[in-house]
């Protein structure tokens, strides 16, 4: 025999296909048993926040982040429903608005609708809050409190104006300067156009 009609020694694996077939119909066979059927998540429908969200309360704060600072208390906003840190109110409220954080809050995007009834119950609660919030005022009392707020203004820019004057006097030259010497020295006066004889 030669080299060339010697058996060549393949070096490529062998699979064995019906072994590898048998076990993947068993893994089907059993993820299909652990599958419940399948239906749609029931998610409630879209509602109000029933709290304010809290911007202010770390502003104008420092605080000192290291690598072992857990993400609740780094610099930014911190969204616990989703485990995330949004550094800056905007994109934070957009956030807490978008579709991730409120499928995360077991909601839908979608909102109830109202009826008819709702709305003119709505209509006329904002209607009473309206006319609790007007101030009835009388045309002569607003003039006589314009007046009085005028007046309040002009007695504090006379009280500013004698403030000032006392201070420039307590600061100025003292009217005891000899005027002859002022006159040798130059000043003639601060207060007047006027020229001395």
């Amino acid at each position: 025999m030669s080299a060339y009609d010697a058996p060549v020694a393949d070096h490529r694996r062998k699979w064995d296909r019906e072994e590898y077939e048998k076990l993947a119909v068993e893994r089907r066979l059993l993820e299909e048993d652990d599958k419940e059927p399948k239906h749609p998540v029931k998610r409630e429908l879209l509602k109000p926040r029933e709290y304010k969200v809290d911007l202010d309360s770390k502003l104008g704060k420092s605080v000192v982040i290291t690598k072992t600072t857990p993400a609740s208390q780094q610099g930014g906003y911190y969204c616990n429903v989703c485990d995330c840190v949004v550094k800056d109110s905007i994109n934070f409220l957009d956030h807490i608005n978008g579709k991730k954080h409120q499928r995360n809050l077991g909601m839908s995007m979608r909102i109830e609708r109202s009826s008819l009834d709702q709305v003119k119950q709505r209509f006329e609660m904002n209607k009473k809050k309206k006319e609790e919030k007007k101030k009835e005022y009388d045309f002569e009392e607003r003039l006589k409190e314009i007046k009085e707020e005028e007046e309040k203004a002009k007695a504090q820019k006379k009280e500013k104006r004698k403030e000032r004057k006392r201070k420039a006097d307590d600061t100025g030259m003292d009217n005891d300067v000899d005027t002859d010497m002022a006159q040798l020295m130059g000043f003639s006066g601060f207060g007047s156009s006027k020229k001395a004889n």
